[in-house]
């Protein structure tokens, strides 16, 4: 083989290599050999249980509203605010570090460990049971306040999100996020967990339809997601064919460049 043969090889190599195939960029996408259409079906998503730090709303209505006004904090204020993001932060009950709530009246209630059906059960029980009979009609609502969870990496937007809705999955949050960027990889999305026995963390290929049936797929609050880069990034060689072409003719005028200097 010629040296001009060899670096035409060389050239050609570092073009295919340096571009991003597309199978790497479309999610859940069907890899089966088969060639059959399978339906998948989502795992799904476990009721959370409380941890420490995790913020509360919990709202308490009667048929006299001034029945159970004692028991809210700060309630005209939530109403004017809307119920906003900072608001149910300043507003809402925060789980210390005991596992434990504070509300007006009711004292501290232990909720670590509990879903929000469970602990909404349990402090309807305590109203019935110690201020209010069943005329009363109290209807107690306990839900999260707002679904946060970070994101870092290869991501148009990065940062720490908040989503009002009970479950979100990992499509939904990387959305969220603005998408991943073309140098992420998405066949290696980290997920980081905070559970009561320690820090999990877990590799999902969101490439692969059978995605949805990992544990990982639905985030729980507080989960953590890195997205990280893909070695084009690192070559910087360029992500598309266009830009490997430029990248290729940018290395041969420097090569005839300094090839010319070197002869003169």
């Amino acid at each position: 083989m010629t040296r001009k043969a060899f670096y035409i090889v060389v050239l050609i190599s570092l073009f295919f290599t340096s571009c991003i195939p597309v199978k790497d960029l479309h999610y859940l996408q069907d890899k089966s050999s088969s060639g059959e259409q399978n339906n998948i079906t989502a795992v799904e998503s476990k009721p959370y249980r409380l941890q420490a730090n995790d913020v509360l709303s919990i709202d308490i209505k009667a048929i006299d509203p001034k029945l159970v006004a004692i028991f809210s904090t700060n309630a005209s204020e939530q109403s004017a605010a809307g119920k906003s993001e900072s608001s149910l932060y300043f507003n809402g009950f925060t789980v210390d570090d005991h596992g434990n709530i504070r509300m007006p009246i009711l004292g501290e209630i232990n909720v670590i460990g509990y879903t929000l059906e469970e602990v909404r059960l349990n402090i309807e029980k305590k109203l019935l049971e110690e201020y209010f009979k069943s005329e009363a009609n109290i209807f107690v609502t306990v839900k999260l306040a707002g679904f946060r969870y970070t994101i870092n990496g290869e991501v148009a937007s990065t940062g720490t999100k908040t989503l009002f809705q009970e479950h979100v999955n990992v499509m939904e949050a990387i959305a969220n996020a603005g998408d991943i960027t073309t140098v992420g990889n998405r066949k290696a999305v980290t997920i980081i967990r905070q559970t009561p026995t320690g820090v999990q963390m877990h590799d999902i290929d969101l490439t692969d339809v059978n995605v949805m049936k990992s544990p990982y797929y639905y985030l729980q609050p507080n989960d953590y997601i890195y997205i990280k880069p893909l070695k084009q990034k690192t070559w910087g060689t360029g992500q598309t064919g266009i830009q490997s072409i430029g990248t290729v003719i940018a290395l041969l005028s420097l090569a005839t460049t300094v090839y010319l200097i070197l002869k003169n």
